[in-house]
């Protein structure tokens, strides 16, 4: 990696980034996956920016305040993490960037209030006629499943793309409202079939049974690492003992809803609602525990052939997962 320092303010870094890294899109891909209320990301999140690391030279900066930050770079939209070399005869780059205010934040309770707000965007340039073609959209449900229940497939004739998101989030105390939306519009080449728009977002609330807040980091715009009150097992007492605490208990409910259908590209819609119970042993280890119910719509399973039916269906799931982070 290649780090190439500009200039240094309080503390706070603008700097420049040649490396294999985040796109700058999606609030949910931009937090840490060690740090994530539910097991998996929201449906459009992670169709959009899937398999989100790519090789870009960007630049990251802020204001002295904390109170804005950004993001901007450029970007090969080949995933080298899986083809190990960037291939095509096109370059297939992209344009991404966004920038993020903190409007509101309680220093005088240590960040446990705050109110976050991002733009975020990027201009794409998919090679639609290349057979490593990037502009394909995919996910599972929410869950680890073996295939993709939302995919477009490579879109044929794919010449460009733009995405407009937005993003918020206000924590008060123990709890929290977070909601992100994103739009894609597609430019086709002529012969290919009819330009395509696709869109989604999600809203999510937690709560902390125990009184903690999930911390905000100001200098990058995202999610904190939770730190419970009293570690499971064991903590001090106030005579300088040992006593046996709870750790950190939170609920949250998230509606996450995505529509990858237009024209003759049927990669399906879908909506889903998530439950989550997460158990926090101490700031590295937690139990989570989900339970999902959705709904796929106008979705073609057989990408490769246009006269396959769509098909449609309910689903339930549950899941959990033991982390330890370092």
């Amino acid at each position: 990696m290649i780090r190439i320092r500009k200039s240094e303010d309080r503390g706070h870094a603008d700097h420049g980034w040649l490396d294999n890294q985040k796109r700058p899109y999606g609030l949910d891909h931009l937090d840490s996956s060690n740090f994530m209320t539910f097991l998996e990301r929201p449906l459009v999140v992670d169709a959009i920016n899937r398999e989100n690391r790519r090789l870009g030279l960007a630049s990251y900066g802020g204001t002295p305040d904390l109170a804005w930050n950004w993001q901007a770079g450029v970007f090969n939209m080949v995933p080298i993490q899986d083809t190990n070399d960037i291939v095509g005869d096109e370059p297939q780059t992209e344009f991404a960037g966004r920038i993020a205010n903190t409007a509101w934040y309680d220093e005088l309770s240590n960040g446990r209030g705050y109110a976050h707000f991002a733009l975020a965007g990027t201009l794409a340039f998919p090679d639609g006629r290349e057979p490593y073609n990037q502009s394909q959209f995919r996910t599972q449900p929410e869950a680890i499943t073996e295939s993709n229940w939302l995919d477009t497939g490579q879109i044929d004739g794919a010449e460009s793309y733009q995405l407009c998101a937005l993003e918020t989030v206000i924590n008060v105390g123990a709890f929290q409202l977070t909601g992100e939306w994103m739009k894609i519009w597609m430019q086709r080449d002529h012969g290919f079939g009819s330009d395509l728009s696709f869109h989604g977002g999600y809203v999510s609330l937690s709560y902390f049974l125990t009184g903690e807040h999930i911390p905000w980091n100001r200098k990058i715009g995202i999610m904190g690492r939770v730190r419970p009150f009293e570690n499971f097992f064991s903590l001090d007492t106030c005579d300088g003992g040992r006593g046996r605490g709870w750790g950190a208990w939170q609920v949250a409910v998230r509606f996450s809803q995505a529509d990858f259908s237009d024209h003759d590209v049927r990669g399906g819609v879908g909506e889903s609602l998530a439950l989550a119970l997460n158990w926090y042993w101490n700031a590295n280890t937690r139990l989570q525990f989900n339970y999902i119910f959705g709904r796929i719509d106008d979705r073609r399973t057989t990408l490769t052939n246009a006269m396959t039916p769509v098909v449609s269906g309910d689903y339930e799931l549950m899941g959990t997962r033991f982390i330890i982070d370092f």
